[in-house]
C-alpha cells in the first residue's frame, strides 16, 4: 500500500494531531498550507491557497489518501461577512480538490473530507445515525448540506469518498475547546449551560485520529461517517463530569439569556453550546471499531491528567531556565 497521505488544513488542532499519529505510523505526510515556509513539523509542506490549481496537484497523484479539513472556524459571530467566509472556505477547497482528482491519471485511492454532526436536527431524545439521521434546518445545517453536496457532486469512480460528520473533539491542545472549558470549571463556572437538557456528542482526540486511520484502512467504508463517541450525554452530565475531573464540586449554571449576552461579548454564537447534537457512530460500531474512550468520565479524566502533566513540565522547564531546577527532580 502507498503510504503517502496528503492533508489540507492540517495546521489546526485536529490536523496537527493527525499528522503526529500518521507520522508515527510511518506514513509520508504532505501538508497543503498557505504558509509552507513557516511550517516546522514532520510533514513536507507545499503551498496552496485553497482555491486555485498549482504544484500541489501533483502531490495527489497515486496517493493513499487526501484529507481535507479546511474551513473557517464557526467560533465567530454569524454576520454576513463571516457567514460568507464560513461557506466559501469549505466549498472552494472541496471543489479545488475534486477538480484536481478528476484531472489525474492515478487519482488518490481515498478522499476524506471534513463535515459536521451539526447537519442533524436538534434532537433531545432520538439518536442520529448515518442511516436514520434526520437533517435539520438553519444556517449551520445549510452550510453542512452544501459542503457535502460539493464533496459528492463530481463523479470520481476510482476514488473512495468519506465525509466525516465529526462532533466536538476534546483534546489538550490550546486550539481545542477543552482547555477553556476546564479553566472555567476550575474557577467555578462549570454549571449547566441553558437548561442542560441538550445532548452533547463528543469524541476524544485520540479516538478521532484512530477513527481516521481506521477509515483509511477499511476499504468498505464510504459515504458519510459519524465520528463521535458511542455514548453522548446531556450538557448537564457533561458539565458535572467536567467539574469532577478537575476537582470542583460546584459550578455556577449559565441561563440562556446570559449565554446569549456572553456570546455577543465574546464574538461567538450561543448556538454552539445550546443546540442538541445527538449523533451516534453506527458505521464504526458495526465494523467493530474499538473506542479507547467511549465514556465521558474516562475521557475527561485522561485529558485532565495530561493537562496536569503538561503544566508540571512547563513549570519545571521554567525553573530550569531560571537556574533553580535540577534534572530528575520533577515529581509526578
Amino acid at each position: 500500500m502507498n503510504k503517502k497521505i496528503v492533508l489540507a488544513g492540517g495546521t489546526g488542532f485536529l490536523g496537527s494531531s493527525l499528522i503526529e499519529r500518521l507520522h508515527q505510523r510511518g506514513m509520508e505526510i504532505v501538508l497543503l498550507t498557505r504558509k509552507p515556509s513557516k511550517y516546522a513539523g514532520p510533514a513536507f509542506a507545499v503551498g496552496w491557497d485553497g482555491v486555485n490549481r498549482g504544484d500541489w496537484v501533483r502531490e495527489l497523484e497515486d496517493a493513499a489518501a487526501v484529507i481535507n479539513l479546511c474551513g473557517k472556524s464557526v467560533n465567530c459571530r454569524y454576520h454576513i461577512r463571516n457567514k460568507a467566509e464560513i461557506l466559501r472556505s469549505r466549498i472552494k477547497s472541496t471543489q479545488a480538490i475534486g477538480n484536481a482528482i478528476a484531472s489525474l491519471e492515478k487519482p488518490p485511492a481515498l478522499w476524506i473530507n471534513a463535515s459536521t454532526a451539526t447537519i442533524y436536527r436538534h434532537s433531545l431524545d432520538t439518536p442520529m445515525s448515518e442511516s436514520g439521521g434526520e437533517l435539520g434546518t438553519g444556517f449551520s445545517v445549510s452550510v453542512a448540506r452544501a459542503w457535502e453536496h460539493a464533496f459528492f457532486l463530481r463523479r470520481l469512480p476510482n476514488t473512495r469518498r468519506l465525509a466525516l460528520r465529526t462532533s466536538l473533539a476534546l483534546g489538550w491542545d490550546r486550539n481545542s475547546a477543552y482547555p477553556t472549558l476546564a479553566l472555567l470549571a476550575r474557577f467555578g463556572f462549570g454549571g449547566q449551560l441553558g437548561d442542560g437538557k441538550q445532548m452533547f456528542s463528543w469524541i476524544h482526540v485520540d479516538d478521532f485520529v484512530r477513527a481516521v486511520e481506521f477509515a483509511i484502512e477499511d476499504e468498505s467504508l464510504s459515504g458519510v461517517l459519524n465520528v463521535t463517541a458511542p455514548a453522548p450525554v446531556t450538557n448537564r452530565v457533561f458539565m458535572r463530569e467536567l467539574r469532577k475531573s478537575v476537582g470542583r464540586p460546584f459550578g455556577l449554571p449559565t441561563p440562556k439569556p446570559v449565554l446569549n449576552a456572553g456570546a455577543r461579548l465574546l464574538r461567538t454564537e450561543a448556538e454552539l453550546v445550546l443546540k442538541s447534537r445527538y449523533a451516534i457512530p453506527e458505521k464504526l460500531l458495526s465494523r467493530r471499531f474499538v473506542f479507547n474512550f467511549p465514556f465521558i468520565d474516562e475521557a475527561l479524566r485522561d485529558l485532565n491528567e495530561r493537562r496536569c502533566t503538561r503544566t508540571q513540565r512547563t513549570k519545571a522547564r521554567s525553573r530550569s531556565e531560571a537556574g533553580c531546577y535540577a534534572p530528575g527532580s520533577l515529581r509526578g
